[in-house]
């Protein structure tokens, strides 16, 4: 079977966009081929910083004969009809069709198309030109003097070369020929731009790859990231370092050259100063380099960092890595400068006390500095939403009213807390080998949270902690170094906040309020954290449910489901109980009152927030988040209503029905009661009378005395039970109607002639119904 092997070669393409690249002309091109009618083995692409390579094996040297019928109107329909089958048919005239019979449809047309196949060479030729020209790249550029002509071609830097050619493996192969805007496909292509600049012709892809090699280029980009990684780790080792491993650098590295070389530079030791986050970025962002740290130190930074050139140098890298060093060095100047300026007074102090009146702040300190100018210069948050300052009001009442609730969820007594602080240390020792006693410092990496040991705040602290929090949480906004880099805020926050002796928690809040921001982030555990999470989240899904600019189809500019996807983490991870519908309504009322520019807007969409639509897309996060935990869909449906705005509740419910449904009596008694229920539903779509309270003087059978009574005793304990919220006991009271649902439906007739006995045990049914709907709607369950 022939093999294809194709290379489009162009100026270098940005690393962001080659490995999808890559896999878009995988599947166009495929994609293209199988609706040709051809089949292959196996395809796989490849990329350089220059190159877009694909490699198909197996592929069918020619597309089979196609014979098909296309059955047409009777012979004796309108023209028009008529007229219609012959254009999809391709036929010229009705001459060119045949005529079939059937005995009970009489004549009709039938168009008898035959369609021999085509070399595989002619259909590569027509798509990879028709390929190129509709390449869905993110931007793309003309060039050269055909740019000024219409319908010119369009790639994502100038394209120099086309490789293709086509064989089996013994004969020679050929080339596919075809042109596209002067540039004709051949089996030419060129090796490293600097080292191997030659003319390189190729037979296939096994002497295509071993040529590249040999001419300073390495194909494969997984290779690249693995020599890149491997090198870097032994470099760093042998100077007694460890590698700070990065992999979305490692990925955009390995983009950017054809020939990885791995060299290491170096700055003073006075750039340690800047906090390690500062100068990781900073030589990140700037010049595409690994930092290293000290070997077995987990926290601070060494002077050395490690850069990948794309060339061999005569001097053995000496100048790059000197060149480097230089820029490095220019770079970390202006984040000293930033950091040593973010710790000193702002020049308008006089300016900023009507600010630091209003939120409390102490003007000698700098991050309460920086939260008094960022409400002084009035920073828009959004249009109808007010600006940065009012956000922060907003926050910090609704995180007060919040702090109690989580409190008393969550803040231990003094022995508990001793417990979480054990277990967090059980598990850092159990992911990184350690001892109990070394897992307690590696706690401290994985879970920064504060809220352990001596400096856990008491319940009565949490709310004036959490108060504290809330107008610091933006404050590092306008910090110089957030200005620079701004992934760094709320870390940038906690380290100014530490420097100005904030409580612990304080700081720790300022960074973690922004948790998580993904399903794989972790979610804050220390209280004042999690009471400002809370309140920063929910004000901006009620602030954008107020303006009514919600999420739609795939857009979601503002991160809204981020957002409740992070409150329904928050909430179901700490265990914390909440009605949301009361917190939505308190963080209304204070956006209404505070911003009196959105106050008409609000009051509009007062009654849809409240009570349907954003419980209604909390309902929706929960149910993904639930799902992704492994969560049975139609248990998640049978226990949540339109009203349901406890969402621990919720979880804790379907955990309960989860576990009752794989016992015995569970099964059973779900088949009992979706008969019932099945049986209710017909005869009330019949409209059959149900009498409204069961008589037990109409029992004839000791089946319905033995149900009525086993009904009254679980509603009874399942409301009792479902009041102290221990559904697990709910599920145990109920699991009592087993035996006499199954005795009832075998001894008795519900569908009695005599027409009261027939309501009375229709009746008797929907106290069944009634029962288990207190813990769930059972008809919505599988099974």
């Amino acid at each position: 079977m022939p093999d294809l092997l194709l290379e489009l070669r162009s100026e270098e393409i940005p690393a962001r966009m080659q490995r999808k690249a890559a896999g878009d002309l995988r599947k166009m091109l495929t994609d293209g081929l199988v609706e040709a009618g051809l089949t292959y083995d196996a395809a796989r692409e490849y990329w350089t910083p220059r190159r877009l390579t694909l490699d198909i094996r197996g592929l069918t040297a020619r597309s089979k004969d196609i014979h098909e019928e296309i059955k047409g109107p009777s012979t004796t329909a309108p023209e028009q009809a008529v007229q219609g089958f012959l254009r999809k048919a391709g036929l010229a005239s009705v001459a060119e069709a045949h005529v079939h019979s059937d005995p009970k449809k009489g004549d009709f047309y039938v168009a008898h198309i035959s369609k021999p196949g085509r070399a595989a060479e002619v259909i590569i030729a027509e798509l990879v030109p028709a390929i190129i020209r509709s390449f869905p790249w993110p931007t793309s550029m003309r060039w050269g003097p055909a740019s000024a002509k219409p319908g010119s071609l369009r790639w994502v830097r100038p394209l120099q070369t086309i490789l293709c050619t086509f064989g089996p493996e013994t004969e020679e192969p050929v080339v596919v020929d075809f042109e596209i805007d002067g540039i004709r496909s051949g089996n030419v292509t060129y090796g490293h731009r600097f080292m191997a600049p030659g003319e390189i012709t190729v037979r296939r892809f096994d002497d295509y790859v071993t040529k590249l090699e040999a001419a300073k280029v390495v194909l494969d980009g997984d290779r690249r990231k693995e020599i890149i990684l491997a090198d870097a780790r032994n470099l760093a080792f042998a100077n007694g370092l460890d590698l700070v491993e990065d992999e979305g650098l490692l990925e955009e590295v390995s983009g950017l050259v054809e020939w990885p070389v791995v060299l290491m530079g170096e700055f003073e030791q006075a750039f340690l100063a800047i906090p390690p986050e500062v100068v990781r970025l900073t030589i990140r962002a700037n010049q595409k380099c690994f930092v290293t740290r000290p070997q077995g130190d987990g926290e601070n930074l060494s002077n050395r960092f490690i850069l990948t050139a794309n060339i061999e140098a005569k001097d053995g890298g000496k100048e790059i890595a000197h060149g480097n060093g230089k820029v490095v060095r220019a770079r970390l100047s202006d984040a000293l400068y930033f950091w040593r300026t973010d710790q000193g007074d702002l020049p308008d102090l006089e300016q900023l006390e009507a600010s630091a009146k209003k939120f409390g702040l102490d003007l000698k300190k700098p991050l309460d500095q920086r939260m008094a100018r960022l409400d002084h210069l009035n920073v828009t948050f959004h249009a109808k939403l007010g600006t940065q300052g009012e956000r922060v009001e907003r926050i910090k009442r609704l995180a007060e009213e919040l702090a109690p609730t989580v409190a008393q969820s969550i803040s231990p007594l003094e022995g508990e807390m001793a417990g979480r602080q054990e277990g967090v240390a059980s598990a850092a020792a159990t992911r990184s080998g350690l001892s109990k006693k070394e897992g307690v410092s590696a706690s401290r990496e994985t879970t920064p949270s504060v809220a352990f040991g001596d400096i856990s705040p008491s319940r009565g602290e949490i709310t004036a902690l959490a108060g504290r929090a809330s107008v610091l949480s933006k404050a590092d906004l306008t910090t110089e170094v957030v200005g620079e880099f701004p992934e760094l805020q709320g870390a940038m926050g906690r380290k100014y906040a530490l420097l100005q002796g904030e409580h612990p928690t304080v700081a720790a809040a300022i960074e973690e309020h922004y948790k998580p921001q993904g399903p794989s982030d972790r979610v804050p555990a220390d209280p004042v954290s999690i009471t400002v999470a809370l309140a920063d989240k929910l004000d901006t899904l009620v602030g954008f449910w107020a303006i009514d600019e919600k999420p739609t189809g795939s857009k979601d500019p503002y991160a809204l489901r981020r957002a409740a996807l992070g409150v329904v983490r928050i909430l179901i991870e700490n265990r914390i109980r909440l009605a949301l519908t009361s917190i939505f309504e308190s963080a209304y009322e204070w956006a209404n009152y505070l911003n009196k520019n959105a106050a008409a807007t609000l009051e509009v969409k007062a009654e849809q927030i409240y009570r349907s639509d954003l419980l209604a897309f909390f309902h929706d996060r929960l149910k993904v988040y639930l799902r992704d935990q492994g969560a049975r869909h139609d248990l998640i449906d049978a226990v949540i209503t339109p009203q349901s705005d406890d969402l621990l509740q919720i979880v804790r419910r379907v955990e309960a029905l989860g576990s009752f449904l794989d016992t015995e009596d569970g099964k059973n008694l779900l088949a009992g009661t979706k008969r019932a229920a099945n049986i209710l539903a017909a005869e009330e779509k019949k409209k059959t009378a149900i009498a409204e309270t069961v008589e037990p003087t109409l029992f004839r059978e000791e089946a319905e005395k033995s149900l009525f009574a086993a009904v009254n005793q679980a509603e009874k304990q399942a409301g009792e039970a479902i009041q102290n919220e221990d559904f697990s006991a709910a599920m145990l009271a109920l699991s009592v109607l087993r035996e006499p649902v199954d005795s009832f439906f075998e001894r008795v007739l519900v569908n009695d002639e005599d027409q009261a006995m027939r309501a009375n045990r229709l009746a008797l049914l929907a106290r069944i119904r009634a029962a288990t709907d207190q813990v769930a709607d059972f008809s919505r369950i599988a099974g």
